[in-house]
């Protein structure tokens, strides 16, 4: 099932939490039931909030709603399988990340290994049509001394959501992430597919539906780390479109939860009339939100990280000078200067491409992040992620992405914000 509108709206927010969808139940063929199926014991998946610092205030713009709330195209989880990150393939890679103050949340996951006999079935039952006999049954005691070695479990990243709601993610039998539909991110990654941007975003399978949601099937990204650290950053110089400030112009509504968001990071932020009416308007908060941390000053923020111990921080709201974001990550990378090395040429070969992409060029890329994970074997990768507020230019025009946003260029910074972050990793890293 896919839906090709002719233009993609900014996808809402969802201002509730949905309960785990059911694991569908695993069945495998039994020589013993002549080829049929019989179930698996069923795999329950829990998840429980990371038990860490993190911080659960709302966050970030999206069209339709709250400024400050998630959108459901954010892409908040992580997980793993099977991915080969040397080479940059996609057949197996995924998306997450982290976004303002949110929360982290873990599963661990054990999937059964895979052999030949197994399949899926809905029903888990054995298959119509095939009986069990008492010759199968001699059969099968026959078979028993020749049968392969069991395959053992594996133990897959533990999966994570660092921001968003709770039911956006689900994770699929074969390890890809199911993300809530979103008709303008899965245009999106319908683009994306064939652009050369693909290595650097993830592999994406189609929708699929579950319990009558539908859901953007994806790949994780996590698979191939042991122990991730990993890290959002939200790139450019704004994380609202411009429609968002005209709607929000138009339909001039004080808001008394902004303010009191507002008061909570700066008591001494509201004007004198907003404390008198202890609200703000919409388009007032949406732009102050902005010059707090370093989207205003370099063109990309950190939203979150997350370590391999389990802590994560979200505090980040208020960092917005080159030094702060230095100490930021060091931290992350507990100052190994070989991830630091390859974040950086990884940076500037995505720089390379994006300055050659037909869909880079003709879109403009609000609220996206840039994914950022390694482990202790020094590997490490980066993915763009979140493209639910990527939304194309009318033709013939095309963006820059260096050049300062004026209200009506719709410049986003992307670029600029890039460049930031590429000097700054230079700068920390040694002489050679």
């Amino acid at each position: 099932m896919t839906k090709t509108p002719d233009t993609p709206a900014p996808c809402p927010c969802m201002d509730e939490t949905h309960p785990e969808e059911p694991v569908e139940q695993l069945t495998r063929r039994s020589p013993a039931h002549g080829g049929g199926r019989v179930p698996v014991p069923e795999l329950v998946v829990t998840c429980e909030p990371c038990v860490s610092q993190c911080d659960l205030s709302p966050h970030g713009p999206c069209s339709g709603s709250h400024p400050d709330e998630e959108s459901i195209c954010s892409d908040s989880g992580l997980s793993g399988s099977p991915a080969s990150l040397a080479l940059r393939k996609l057949s197996n890679t995924s998306s997450t990340g982290l976004s303002p103050a949110s929360s982290f949340e873990e599963c661990d996951e054990d999937f059964m290994g895979y052999c030949d006999y197994q399949a899926l079935t809905r029903d888990g039952g054995v298959c119509p049509g095939e009986p069990i006999t008492t010759d199968l049954w001699k059969k099968s005691k026959n078979m028993v001394n020749w049968s392969p070695p069991s395959v053992p479990v594996k133990k897959r990243s533990p999966w994570v959501q660092v921001v968003g709601h709770a039911g956006n993610f689900q994770t699929d039998s074969d390890g890809r992430l199911l993300k809530k539909y979103c008709e303008c991110e899965q245009q999106c990654f319908l683009q994306l597919m064939s652009d050369s941007l693909r290595p650097f975003v993830p592999g994406y399978y189609g929708v699929t539906q579950r319990d009558e949601q539908d859901y953007i099937l994806m790949d994780d990204l996590l698979a191939d780390f042991d122990s991730p650290c990993i890290m959002d950053c939200k790139m450019g110089s704004r994380t609202y479109l411009e429609e968002e400030l005209r709607k929000a112009r138009e339909y001039p509504q004080p808001r008394k939860d902004m303010y009191e968001k507002m008061i909570a990071v700066d008591p001494y932020a509201p004007t004198a009339e907003e404390q008198v009416e202890q609200a703000v308007l919409k388009s007032r908060y949406m732009q102050w939100r902005e010059t707090l941390s370093s989207t205003a000053t370099m063109g990309f923020r950190i939203e979150g990280i997350k370590k391999s111990d389990g802590t994560c921080n979200t505090n980040f709201k208020r960092t917005k000078y080159k030094d702060e974001v230095i100490q930021a990550l060091e931290d992350f990378v507990d100052n190994n200067m070989l991830i630091l090395r390859s974040y950086q040429q990884q940076l500037k070969e995505l720089r390379v491409i994006l300055e050659k992409s037909d869909f880079f060029k003709t879109h403009e890329v609000v609220g996206s992040s840039l994914l950022f994970v390694h482990d202790q074997t020094c590997k490490a990768g980066i993915w763009m992620i979140d493209f639910g507020k990527t939304v194309p230019m009318p033709d013939p025009l095309t963006l820059d992405h260096r050049r300062p946003w004026v209200e009506g260029n719709r410049e986003d910074g992307y670029l600029w914000g890039l460049d930031n972050f590429i000097d700054i990793l230079t700068n920390m890293l040694p002489e050679k």
